[in-house]
């Protein structure tokens, strides 16, 4: 197992399979800039499922144990279960999860669980259809991602988790009516601070609900009390209700980081891998593989990337304030390399 610089050991892997999306979410691909004519990558750069499962099985061998399947909309690549099938044939990958949003998750959950997919993850900001229309950014309302979050339970994906990213005076309002929704259903409602990811999204400070606003907000209606991590570098603070019946989780990355604790890298869809959320630029995997690089070459360079990774960018962006703006340079796009 390396560590990094500050002794963190790399233990999950994000991967994602396609930078297109069928929603435009204007906190990740605000319609207004990836419009109609917005060139995405093609075919050529994108990494073949073959080349994902031979990195994947390096990383692995380096004390990976969880691999995420993210976009991008991840359902948009065609026969994903191709996939989901050669990375659970992967020794020791123990844990093979997806971000979806959802909207053709219904068609695709079983066939996904067949395959070897043990979890999910669906993002669905708010159940209220005039608000999700316009955090979509494509006007589609909530029940093909509720029927997708029914198929997947039904299907064996449990605990279903659902991703709420909550902006402030755009969906915060909506919250409750979210958490109320699933209590009971054994799924897991996740409230995410609104992040300055990528550069387009136009973050702002001011528009962050702070995490424990939103614990207060839901607990004045519906009673919590705060419960363990289920693991060390768990990202969401688990909160269950008191009365038993589920739990939610807050993910605080902005008022309270989680950066001494992460165990993330991410390998993007042409193939370079990123040690942060925020990173400003990864390290080429693609290339050399495609140049005939040897396995211990390619871990070479796994490892070489990993153990001089010191990114604590969360940690850093609250020692600052906003208008002191601890690092202006351009961030990686997070549909390139996934949440």
């Amino acid at each position: 197992m390396i560590t990094d610089l500050f002794g963190r050991p790399l233990r999950d892997l994000r991967i994602s399979v396609t930078d297109r999306c069928n929603f435009r979410c204007p906190y990740c691909m605000p319609a207004e800039i990836f419009g109609e004519a917005y060139q995405f990558l093609p075919k050529a750069e994108i990494l073949t499922f073959e080349e994902i499962a031979r990195l994947s099985r390096l990383f692995v061998e380096q004390g990976v144990n969880k691999l995420r399947i993210t976009g991008g909309e991840p359902l948009l690549r065609v026969d994903l279960p191709n996939l989901i099938g050669q990375l659970a044939a992967i020794p020791g990958a123990e844990d093979i999860t997806l971000t979806t949003n959802g909207y053709l998750l219904a068609q695709q959950a079983q066939q996904l669980k067949d395959a070897g997919l043990n979890r999910i993850t669906v993002s669905l900001d708010s159940l209220d259809d005039d608000v999700f229309k316009q955090m979509n950014g494509r006007g589609f309302g909530t029940r093909r991602v509720l029927d997708g979050i029914r198929r997947a339970a039904d299907a064996g994906l449990n605990p279903v988790k659902i991703n709420a990213v909550v902006q402030k005076g755009v969906n915060d309002h909506t919250l409750v009516d979210l958490a109320r929704h699933f209590k009971g259903a054994g799924h897991i409602v996740r409230f995410i601070e609104y992040m300055d990811v990528g550069n387009r999204n136009g973050w702002k400070l001011d528009e962050v609900v702070p995490a424990a606003e939103i614990v207060a907000r839901i607990d004045a209606e519906l009673p919590l009390e705060p419960a363990d991590p289920n693991y060390v570098g768990e990202v969401a603070n688990r909160w269950r209700y008191r009365d038993g019946d589920g739990e939610i989780g807050v993910i605080a990355s902005v008022t309270q980081p989680f950066c001494a604790d992460c165990t993330r890298a991410r390998l993007s869809t042409d193939g370079r891998i990123y040690t942060c959320l925020f990173a400003t630029d990864g390290v080429d995997l693609r290339g050399p593989m495609r140049d005939g690089a040897t396995d211990a070459e390619l871990t070479d360079i796994i490892t070489g990337v990993w153990k001089v990774r010191r990114d604590r960018y969360s940690e850093i962006r609250t020692e600052f304030t906003a208008s002191e703006n601890p690092d202006a340079r351009p961030k990686v796009e997070m549909y390139q390399i996934g949440g």
